[in-house]
């Protein structure tokens, strides 16, 4: 090789080495950006279960394959009207550095409008935010994207987890100065963990997109980003049908083939929909866009629910793309995971794409979290009790008893507010408190259902009324988490959380001791 030519090689590498990789999402009318290292996953909005008395900023709590998962809005931490969630939402689950505040494993995952694309910023691309006006949210900002069709606003994740409450004051990230861009790391896999040091993971991740009503996917490590379709596509002559031109990609040629052509399904125009999945090819010495209807989500699954291509479907020609199937949800989702070398290997792809020569980038690299080994824990024993659509806990042995409401509670002029009114329980007088009113969730009429669960808050007996008392159940320690700090605020009396991922419960598990504030425990011992 020559000088120049090594010269050249040389400066190509830098130039990849520092462009920095970003997940992009919309969140009302602006485009946000966090860096792709930090992204765990991108996952449809999950069941969730609603916290009492959280802070204003959260969803709710989600079961994550057996970690506790805080899920926040963006749209009230940038002091955005809430909006009601459409099949485009989307939550990004971001992990934390240091592990603390979040859920199991230092997980928080954040509700967007929806998703963009996946993309490449060059150094002289990215700026601090002096310019932008000054508002309650900038501080949240760690800088913007500077692009012609627009302005891409990069978050601070540090601030933004301190801001929701899921980072703690003084944890790494976000204590830079306003315009600092520290958070982000060039090439986005800093964090990466070579496979040998880590092991074989038991999970893998998966790029899944829709073509023609069906869903494939392709294994995260094999795409490089997903961009959208420009507005124009520079066409080769007497190239194979599936080979639909080229574009100027960041200064580099890059050859566009059609998904719905190489599988032989009728062509559709190109729309705002259309994604661009960038993946390298050995065939064309470079990296080549795939053409797909619309990209879905980021999957991680368990390679126990990935099957190889069956004998009687791989044999012939008619799916040699597929080389493995993932089942979803019981077997009622199936996702056929492509291979890009099976794809390029296809003769027209190879001939079409000859000669262009688009300069190769390095492949996304998946971050891997070590687990420590489970190990058989003492249970804890608790009686579960209902309220509203939520199931809570409380130690068993902080239950004095379990009572019926009666028909009539007797109201006592003079008592706190808060007190419902008092029942005669075997001679002694019993101020009792409606659970739901405290937990500021909507009042229920009266029903037999109903119960009167007995606690002795500061000595005092007190009762709450819950919607009814399911179970005493044992619960093993390792399965309860602390309550994630973006479920907390100074009045919550949910401490813990017991997730139960096998049988798909997540239980809060109450402080007795916190149902009350000091107040309120003055007020009842005075009463």
């Amino acid at each position: 090789m020559s000088n120049d030519a090594s010269a050249s090689a040389a400066t190509d590498r830098s130039e990849t080495a520092s462009a920095l990789q970003f997940v992009t999402f919309h969140v009302a009318r602006e485009t946000y950006a966090v860096p792709l290292a930090e992204v765990q996953e991108i996952i449809r909005l999950p069941d969730m279960v609603d916290v009492p008395l959280a802070p204003p900023a959260l969803v709710g709590l989600a079961n994550l394959r057996g970690s506790v998962l805080p899920v926040a809005s963006l749209r009230r931490l940038f002091e955005l009207p809430d909006r009601v969630h459409d099949d485009a939402a989307r939550v990004v689950v971001v992990g934390q550095g240091s592990g603390d505040g979040g859920g199991a494993g230092g997980t928080s995952g954040f509700v967007v409008d929806r998703m963009a694309s996946v993309i490449t910023a060059e150094p002289g691309e990215i700026e601090g935010t002096d310019g932008l006006t000054a508002t309650a949210a900038i501080e949240l900002l760690a800088g913007v994207i500077k692009r012609p069709a627009g302005i891409v606003l990069i978050i601070d994740l540090g601030r933004l987890l301190q801001r929701s409450g899921s980072g703690r004051a003084g944890a790494e990230g976000g204590s830079g100065g306003r315009n600092a861009v520290g958070p982000i790391e060039a090439g986005g896999a800093a964090s990466a963990r070579p496979e040998g040091e880590a092991g074989l993971s038991d999970e893998i991740q998966l790029v899944s997109f829709e073509l023609a009503g069906q869903e494939y996917a392709l294994p995260i490590e094999q795409v490089q980003e997903i961009v959208q379709v420009p507005d124009r596509v520079s066409e080769l002559p007497k190239a194979e049908r599936h080979v639909i031109g080229v574009i100027n990609l960041r200064d580099r040629l890059l050859p566009l083939v059609s998904l719905r052509a190489l599988f032989g399904l009728p062509g559709v125009p190109l729309g705002e929909q259309n994604r661009i999945v960038v993946v390298a090819s050995r065939e064309s010495a470079g990296s080549v866009g795939i053409v797909t209807d619309t990209v879905k989500e980021v999957l991680r699954v368990p390679r126990a629910v990935v099957d190889p291509l069956p004998d009687l479907l791989a044999q012939g020609d008619a799916l040699r793309e597929v080389e493995a199937i993932c089942r979803l949800g019981g077997g009622r989702r199936l996702v056929s995971i492509l291979s890009a070398a099976r794809l390029f290997a296809t003769t027209g792809i190879a001939a079409g794409l000859a000669g262009l020569g688009a300069a190769e980038e390095g492949p996304v690299q998946e971050r891997q979290t070590a687990t420590a080994p489970t190990r058989a824990d003492e249970e804890e024993q608790f009686v579960v009790f209902r309220l509203a659509d939520e199931e809570y806990g409380v130690p068993i042995d902080a239950v004095h008893e379990i009572v019926r409401v009666p028909e009539q509670l007797t109201h006592v002029p003079r008592t706190p507010g808060f007190i419902e009114g008092i029942v005669n329980l075997r001679g002694a007088v019993l101020p009792v408190i409606d659970q739901r009113r405290r937990f500021r969730l909507p009042e229920a009429a009266r029903n037999d259902r109903q119960r009167i669960m007995v606690f002795a808050i500061a000595g005092v007996r007190t009762g709450f009324i819950v919607d009814s008392v399911s179970e005493v159940l044992k619960i093993p320690r390792s399965a309860i988490v602390p309550a994630p700090d973006l479920a907390q605020d100074e009045d919550s009396a949910v401490e813990r959380v017991a997730n139960l991922a096998a049988a798909k419960r997540i239980i809060l598990m109450v402080n007795v001791d916190r149902l009350l504030s000091r107040h309120e425990v003055a007020d009842l011992q005075a009463a």
